[in-house]
């Protein structure tokens, strides 16, 4: 395998595509790493604790969709016994009987009501369960029958709670003493998903901890312990500890923290929603000798294996399976999906498709979504590469500086342009009689190519387009009826892909045949020499990867 990558970098046709030759030893070391129970290899730490390997293979928080907004815009006004009255609460008063009133009393600075011709009736810090008996023991000191009494509370005063800790705006809030803490962890902007805990919430009370929360409970069983808050009470979310990341088969792909009821693999399958079709679990374990332990476990091992911080969890099917889907694209007039064998060959599937007259049988093309993964993760390190470059390079006077901030919010372009291409995954089989050695695998896409007496010129010429195929023209003939090259063409970097896949570099001489590609890449144009190479090989690789021409 490291022989590819080398060969890879070395040389930059082979970016784009795999010799058939190689893939036997691909396949073989492999095979030899899945099986490998326990692999030792230096590996340093996450960059970021909510990331996984690199940014484009994320695992989210569980819980991150929680702080949305949903829930600080709400209120609940709900009916707590507990409730101590408070200054500027509004009650509702009805009497009835032998005296007839009814009116909303705001409790007062004093913490009093005032009813006609009873008088002042102090709540201060009576409890809502208590409230109409304290009233109507007021009520039957100055009428003492016939006279009946209902009250309640028409609009509790606002508290004023802290948040804190690990949020991701703390401040103070203003809310109901009914409201849940997610409210007020909402007003808050949500638990910080890099380092705030779901699990590790405190409610403060006069310096003192009255109640701990852990809203796993409410994320996976929608329980929801309500409590009556106080102004001045402090919720403080704490740091998160201990944690395992989810990939794989599971309904719950997530980031989640881990404490007394997620200890196992068996405990992890359970929250993350793992599918009946699990049997297996792939654990990466990263030790304090800074080594990347991988092992694998079978389902009946989950509850005997502990977890530990930061292991990186992938659950699977494991399928006994003899067969294999293989789509068949392109000229052609029989089946489009095939299911073959394991271990079938290309020259196999070609007994089987019911080729016809403008079947190109010689040039069979095979489309590998492994292999267009690792185009895309070659590219992806490139351009991230660059990145870094365009981003730090300086210049020592102001007019170069402020060339170079031009020439990197180019790049920038580019790179996000870059980042959106999708390799083809081709495999280039440069005869005929390779087709036995093409040993294929589930889900390859055999396309068959017409008999097109075509060439495609595309890229840096004035009229890019497809002509018709003229034997004994050479390249520059196709260039020619493409308007010639463009302001912008490097004509030292000009590509011909052949229809197996094969790209060749022009070099003055080359024989063209029907269903070419020519592609004419751009001109770099950078003082520096490292900038210069990374965008020259990054536009090698998208051209022979993609059969497009990307622009700077």
């Amino acid at each position: 395998m490291k022989k590819i990558v080398l060969f890879l970098f070395s040389f930059v046709f082979a970016f784009g595509s795999v010799d058939v030759s190689q893939i036997t030893a691909v396949e073989n070391e492999n095979a030899n790493f899945i099986s490998d129970k326990n692999i030792s290899t230096s590996n340093s730490k996450f960059q970021q604790e909510n990331t996984v390997k690199t940014d484009d293979d994320t695992i989210p928080v569980f819980g991150a969709h929680l702080f949305n907004g949903n829930f600080k815009n709400y209120t609940q006004r709900v009916y707590n016994p507990d409730y101590k009255i408070a200054v500027g609460d509004q009650i509702s008063l009805k009497i009835w009987g032998a005296v007839e009133f009814e009116r909303v009393l705001v409790v007062d600075s004093q913490g009093n009501i005032f009813i006609p011709k009873v008088g002042a009736v102090n709540l201060l810090g009576v409890k809502n369960s208590a409230l109409v008996s304290v009233i109507k023991a007021h009520v039957n000191r100055i009428y003492k029958s016939n006279v009946f009494v209902y009250a309640d509370m028409n609009a509790y005063q606002n508290v004023s709670v802290f948040v804190t800790g690990s949020v991701n705006s703390p401040g103070l809030y203003q809310g109901l003493s009914s409201d849940s803490v997610i409210q007020y962890l909402d007003k808050a902007g949500g638990i910080n998903l890099e380092y705030g805990s779901f699990r590790d919430i405190e409610i403060l009370r006069n310096n003192q901890v009255i109640k701990n929360i852990d809203l796993y409970n409410f994320l996976l069983k929608g329980q929801m312990d309500l409590f009556p808050f106080r102004s001045g009470d402090v919720i403080l979310v704490g740091n998160v500890q201990n944690y395992a990341f989810v990939s794989g088969d599971v309904q719950r792909p997530f980031r989640f923290e881990l404490s007394n009821d997620i200890k196992t693999l068996s405990d992890l399958a359970r929250v993350a929603g793992a599918k009946p079709i699990v049997t297996n679990a792939v654990v990466k374990s990263y030790g304090e000798d800074h080594k990347l332990n991988v092992s694998a476990y079978n389902k009946m091992q989950f509850s005997k294996v502990l977890l530990q911080t930061g292991d990186e969890v992938q659950f699977n099917p494991e399928y006994i399976s003899k067969n294999i889907t293989i789509t068949v694209s392109g000229e052609h007039s029989g089946l489009k999906n095939l299911v073959v064998k394991k271990g079938t060959t290309l020259e196999d599937v070609s007994r089987l498709i019911m080729f016809n007259d403008q079947s190109n049988v010689n040039a069979l093309q095979v489309f590998r979504k492994s292999v267009a993964k690792t185009q895309k993760e070659l590219i992806n390190a490139q351009l991230k590469e660059l990145e870094t470059l365009a981003l730090t390079s300086t210049s020592v006077t102001s007019q170069g500086a402020a060339i170079r901030a031009e020439q990197a919010k180019l790049i920038l372009e580019f790179i996000q342009r870059a980042k959106q291409v999708e390799p083809k995954g081709q495999i280039v089989i440069d005869n005929p009689k390779s087709y036995k050695s093409v040993i294929l695998e589930d889900g390859d896409v055999i396309n068959v190519p017409s008999k097109n007496n075509l060439v495609i010129v595309q890229g840096e010429v004035s009229l890019p387009g497809a002509f018709v195929f003229d034997k004994g023209k050479d390249l520059k003939y196709y260039i020619n009826l493409a308007g010639g090259y463009g302001e912008r063409a490097d004509t030292s970097k000009v590509l011909v892909i052949r229809s197996n896949g094969k790209a060749e570099k022009f070099n003055g001489n080359i024989t063209m045949h029907p269903g070419d590609s020519i592609l004419v890449l751009p001109k770099v144009e950078s003082e520096n020499l490292q900038i210069f190479s990374m965008l020259t090989q990054i536009l090698y690789q998208i051209a022979v990867a993609t059969n497009v021409v990307l622009n700077l």
